[in-house]
């Protein structure tokens, strides 16, 4: 059953529940959706924009704990819907859809999944879906399918792809150089991590963990004197070590800019509060890289090259969005993000157009870990 409140002209929220609510639920929804109107119709009529179907959002997800809290039982979902009158509205298409009128069907999606399909040619399979296997890989995956007598399933060879991904394994960072027909000693990887072992001065941990560790000052710490009970609180003498971690989330911001970048934040966040035995986050920052904004007017060297039909968002609406992303899920975890940088940047030259089309996100932070 989906329950319609109406709270402005234009905003209506949908609660969808599992069982029919008492009247006394649906008094303390009224309240809580700001005294909405609860409309007794099973139909709305006219055109809304309303988050996709098939994702929950966040928010729902928040609103649902809420009615918990407020002895509310039996609801499934609550979303909010902007009716709007304009024939072709804008809307994010990653997260948003337009609904003709909606109905208890609203959130409804189809039991029955696709069918199994079986790859006839995993080269062109790859090359169709765009999965990114490399030549070795397609000829490791036909080898199985002869090994195992049967042709690989279309979620068998995406579900290697995305477990073998650059994202993943590093193939690229760990794989073997060869530069001018000769094979190089270090992989990029062992370069990098190479710096560290010739100079390890205060470093306390790196790449042992997805978080590294320096060493950090002798502290005091208050709080209580056992952990298993309540206790007073006391003041002890602590050593510390500082946690440093950075985080690309490029593509991901690129595509759907304010999840791209706070699930970036999210990301180290989770890194540093997971590292060693538990260590907590204190501050992040965050570092983008776009092309031109073009949102200036005294931006002169903006106007130098004409701007591109984005295949996404605009550099101007990926900067905005992703801002309010990275501060939104520090805020809601209780981090401040409190430094960054922003760098745009394009290139024209021989006829081509050069610039950060694919954005770069990088979510980073401090925090500190007992010793």
């Amino acid at each position: 059953m989906v329950y319609f409140f109406q709270h402005s002209l234009t905003r209506f929220y949908l609660a969808e529940s599992h069982i029919n609510l008492a009247d006394i639920d649906l008094e303390k929804l009224t309240w809580l959706f700001g005294n909405a109107t609860n409309i007794k119709q099973n139909i709305l009529e006219g055109k809304f924009i309303g988050p996709r179907k098939e994702m929950i959002t966040p928010w729902s997800t928040n609103a649902v704990e809420i009615t918990q809290n407020m002895g509310i039982s039996g609801i499934n979902r609550i979303e909010e819907v902007v009716l709007t009158k304009v024939d072709s509205p804008e809307f994010d298409p990653m997260l948003q859809q337009v609904y003709k009128n909606i109905d208890q069907e609203v959130f409804h999606i189809p039991d029955s999944p696709d069918p199994i399909i079986y790859i006839d040619n995993i080269g062109i399979y790859n090359k169709k879906e765009g999965l990114a296997l490399s030549d070795d890989e397609v000829k490791y995956l036909e080898k199985v399918s002869k090994t195992i007598n049967r042709k690989l399933t279309d979620s068998e060879i995406y579900g290697f792809a995305q477990i073998n991904s650059e994202h993943c394994r590093h193939k690229i960072f760990n794989g073997t150089f060869i530069i001018d027909g000769k094979e190089m000693k270090d992989s990029l990887f062992s370069l990098i991590k190479k710096t560290s072992k010739e100079n390890p001065e205060n470093i306390v941990s790196a790449y042992k963990d997805n978080v590294a560790f320096i060493v950090g000052p002798n502290s005091e710490q208050f709080a209580p004197g056992n952990q298993e009970k309540s206790d007073f609180f006391e003041i002890s003498d602590m050593e510390t070590v500082i946690s440093l971690k950075a985080e690309t989330h490029n593509f991901p911001t690129t595509v759907e800019p304010f999840n791209g970048a706070a699930t970036g934040s999210g990301g180290e966040i989770r890194d540093r509060l997971a590292g060693g035995k538990g260590s907590n986050a204190m501050a992040g920052t965050a570092v983008y890289m776009t092309s031109y904004p073009r949102n200036s007017k005294g931006h002169k060297w903006e106007k130098t090259i004409a701007p591109r039909k984005w295949l996404y968002q605009t550099p101007e609406e990926i900067l905005i969005k992703a801002s309010n992303g990275a501060s939104d899920f520090g805020n809601k975890y209780g981090q401040p993000l409190i430094n960054g940088s922003l760098l745009t940047f394009e290139h024209q030259e021989n006829g081509k157009n050069h610039g950060y089309d694919k954005v770069i996100m990088l979510a980073g932070g401090i925090g500190y870990a007992k010793a």
